[in-house]
C-alpha cells in the first residue's frame, strides 16, 4: 500500500514546480513592463517641461524687447543643451490700456503732465501733484509662444508702463 502511494505522487511535485515557474515569470514580466511604461512617463514629462522652458525663455526674449512699438509674430531659435528649438511667438495682443493719474504715487516722474502741457514734473505748493491723467498708461498685453513640432502653448501676461500714444492698444 505504501508503494502505490508514492507512485501516484511522483508527478505531483513537478507538476507544482512548473506552475510556480511560470507564475513568478509572468510576476517579472509584468514588473518589466510597469517599469518600462514608467520610464517612457518619466521621459515625456520631462520633455514637456523642456518645451514649456523653451517656450518661456522665447517669450522672454520678446518682452525683454520693445514689444509694445510694433508688435509682430516672431520665430525665435532657442538653444537648450545641444537642441535648438524654433519657438514660434504670436503678435502679443494688447487687451487693456489705462492711463496713469498724476495723482498716483507709482506714476514715473517722466510721465507726470503739467498744466501746460510740459514734462516739468512741477508738484503743487500743497506737495500734491497736478490732477488729471498723466502722459503714460499701464497696458496689459498678451504673449502667446509655442515651440514647432510640439503640442504646448505657453500664454504670458505682461503689464507695461508706456507713454501714451507710443502703442496702437
Amino acid at each position: 500500500m505504501i508503494m502505490t502511494l508514492k507512485k501516484k505522487q511522483r508527478g505531483a511535485v513537478l507538476f507544482l514546480a512548473l506552475m510556480l515557474m511560470v507564475v513568478l515569470t509572468l510576476l517579472v514580466l509584468s514588473a518589466v513592463r510597469s517599469g518600462s511604461t514608467n520610464l517612457h512617463i518619466a521621459g515625456n514629462m520631462q520633455r514637456q517641461a523642456e518645451v514649456v522652458a523653451v517656450a518661456q525663455q522665447a517669450v522672454e526674449q520678446t518682452i525683454s524687447s520693445n514689444f509694445t512699438a510694433s508688435p509682430a509674430a516672431s520665430s525665435i531659435p532657442v538653444t537648450n543643451g545641444s537642441t535648438t528649438y524654433a519657438v514660434n511667438v504670436a503678435q502679443p495682443v494688447c487687451f487693456s490700456s489705462v492711463p496713469i493719474l498724476n495723482s498716483d504715487p507709482a506714476v514715473p516722474a517722466q510721465c507726470i503732465s503739467s498744466g501746460s502741457a510740459q514734462n516739468s514734473g512741477i508738484i503743487s505748493a500743497s506737495g500734491v501733484q497736478t490732477g488729471g491723467t498723466s502722459w503714460c498708461s499701464v497696458q496689459q498685453w498678451d504673449v502667446q509662444a509655442s515651440s514647432t513640432g510640439e503640442n504646448t502653448t505657453l500664454h504670458q501676461g505682461i503689464s507695461v508702463k508706456v507713454p501714451v500714444g507710443s502703442t496702437s492698444c
